[in-house]
C-alpha cells in the first residue's frame, strides 16, 4: 500500500503533527510506501530514518511568516500547495494508494481539494479539530469564553464575532469556509472521516456530507508503563496546557481558592500574567519539556481539565490516566470519555469553579486519592492506546476506504485514465 499523508507541518509542533509523523514513520517500518506531504518546515529527521518521503513546500504558517499580508494569500488559496500535491498524487497508482488529510487550515488551505479532487483517489480525514464543520475551528466563541450557540454558517453565525482577533477576522475565516465547502473540492473529498472521539463526531455529523462515513480511531498516546503509584503521597492538584481563556484556567484557580488548596500551573499562554496578579498564591511552572510533564503529570494527587469547549481528544488526560493520576474534567469537552466519574476522576459542570471546587475538596481525601490512582492506572493498562494499536485499527479504516473506492467504477476509472 502506499500511502500519502498530508498536512500543514513537518515537524512536531503539536498533537495533530504529531500524530501524523509518528503514523507515517510507523506504516514505513511496517513495509509500507509512504509519502508525507507538508507546507512548514523544518522536517522531523526521524521521518527519514524510518524511510518516509517527505514533499516539502517551505511555506511558513501564520506564527512564523515575515508578511501576513502575504501569508493571507496563502491561507486563503495556497497555489503552490495545490499544484505541489497535483504532481505528487498523479504519480500514484490508484490500484495501491490512500491519501489521508490530517491537517490543511494552518498552511495547506482548501487548495488542496482540487488537487484531492481532479486525482480521484481514496481519501481519508482525520478531524483532529472542526475545520470541515466550523469557520474558527472549533465551535467556541472567543469573545465570550464559551462554546458557541450558533449553527455554523448561519446568518447568526456569520453577523457574530466569535474570533479572537476581530469581526474582520471572522468575515476571512467565513470567505474561506464558503471557499472551502463550495469552491474548493476539499468538502466533497470529505466523505470518509476518522473522529478521535465520540463527542467530536456528534458535533460534526450534522455539518458532513449526508452519505459520510464515520470511523472512530483514538490517537496513540506517547507514555511509559511506570507501574502504579501504591504507596506514594498524593501530590498538588496541576493544570498542564495553554494558559488561555479556552482552557479554564481561570476556573481552576478560582475553585482552588474555595477548596483553600494550592493550583499549580504546568504550561504558559496569553493569560498568565493576569491570573498571577489575580491568585498571588498560585504556582506557575512554566513550559516544560516532555519529560517534565511527564513526571508533574505523575507526581500530581490529581491532573485539572477545565477546559470550556469540545476539544478533540486531549492527550494529557489520557497521559495522566495512563501515568496513575486521576483526572477532574469539565462535562463538556471529549476529555470526560476517558474518565469514569467516581471511580478515575470526577467530571464537574462546565464553567463552574463552585462544581470544581467541589470535585477538588473530595480529593483532598487522601486514601481517595490514592484509590483513584489505582483504578486510573489500572484501567488505562488493561486497553492502552499504543501506536501499534493505532496503525492497526488505520490500517482497517484504509481497507474499507479503498474497497468502498473500488466500488465506486467513475472514480476508478478517472483516476485510471488520469495516468
Amino acid at each position: 500500500m502506499r500511502i500519502v499523508v498530508v498536512t500543514d507541518h513537518a515537524h512536531i509542533n503539536g498533537g495533530l503533527a504529531k500524530v501524523a509523523i509518528d503514523s507515517a514513520k510507523g506504516f514505513a517500518r511496517r513495509g509500507h510506501r509512504v509519502d508525507y506531504f507538508a507546507a512548514v518546515g523544518p522536517v522531523e529527521p526521524g521521518l527519514a530514518e524510518a524511510g518516509v518521503t517527505v514533499t516539502l513546500l517551505d511555506q511558513p504558517d501564520v506564527l512564523s511568516t515575515s508578511s501576513l499580508a502575504r501569508f493571507g494569500a496563502q491561507w486563503l488559496w495556497n497555489g503552490a500547495a495545490e499544484q505541489g500535491l497535483a504532481r505528487l498524487l498523479a504519480a500514484c497508482d490508484p490500484a495501491e494508494t490512500i491519501v489521508h488529510v490530517h491537517g490543511w487550515a494552518k498552511a495547506l488551505s482548501p487548495s488542496i481539494g482540487r488537487a484531492l479532487k481532479k486525482a480521484g483517489l481514496p481519501v481519508v480525514h482525520t478531524l483532529h479539530e472542526y475545520y470541515l464543520a466550523c469557520p474558527n475551528g472549533g465551535f467556541y466563541d472567543y469573545g465570550a469564553a464559551r462554546n458557541c450557540d450558533y449553527t455554523a454558517m448561519s446568518g447568526g453565525c456569520i453577523a457574530h464575532n466569535c474570533d479572537s482577533r476581530g469581526y474582520h477576522r471572522k468575515l476571512m475565516r467565513v470567505g474561506r469556509h464558503a471557499l472551502m465547502r463550495y469552491g474548493s473540492g476539499l468538502y466533497d473529498t470529505a466523505r470518509h472521516l476518522i473522529t478521535i472521539s465520540k463527542l467530536q463526531r456528534e458535533v460534526v455529523a450534522p455539518y458532513m456530507p449526508k452519505d459520510a462515513a464515520f470511523y472512530e480511531v483514538g490517537n496513540p498516546i506517547d507514555v511509559t508503563d511506570h507501574g502504579p503509584k501504591g504507596e506514594h503521597r498524593p501530590g498538588d492538584f496541576v493544570f498542564v496546557g495553554r494558559l488561555s481563556a479556552e482552557k479554564g484556567p481561570r476556573y481552576f484557580a478560582q475553585a482552588a481558592e474555595l477548596a483553600g488548596v494550592t493550583p499549580v500551573f504546568v504550561g504558559d499562554g496569553p493569560e498568565r500574567a493576569a491570573l498571577e496578579r489575580e491568585f498571588p498564591r498560585a504556582t506557575f511552572l512554566g513550559w516544560k519539556d516532555p519529560a517534565g510533564v511527564r513526571e508533574a503529570l505523575r507526581a500530581a494527587r490529581a491532573l485539572v481539565f477545565p477546559s470550556v469547549w469540545y476539544e478533540g481528544q486531549p492527550l494529557t488526560v489520557y497521559e495522566s490516566l495512563a501515568l496513575g493520576t486521576p483526572v477532574i474534567v469539565s462535562d463538556i469537552c471529549a476529555g470526560r470519555e476517558a474518565v469514569v466519574d467516581g471511580e478515575t476522576g470526577f467530571w464537574f459542570r462546565c464553567a463552574d469553579a463552585h462544581s470544581l471546587a467541589g470535585a477538588i475538596a473530595r480529593l483532598k481525601d487522601d486514601d481517595l486519592a490514592r484509590r483513584m490512582s489505582d483504578a486510573a492506572y489500572a484501567r488505562y493498562w488493561a486497553d492502552p492506546l499504543t501506536l501499534d494499536r493505532h496503525l492497526d485499527a488505520l490500517a482497517a479504516v484504509y481497507e474499507k476506504v479503498r474497497a468502498d473506492w473500488r466500488k465506486a467504477p467513475s472514480l476508478a476509472a478517472h483516476a485510471e485514465a488520469l495516468l
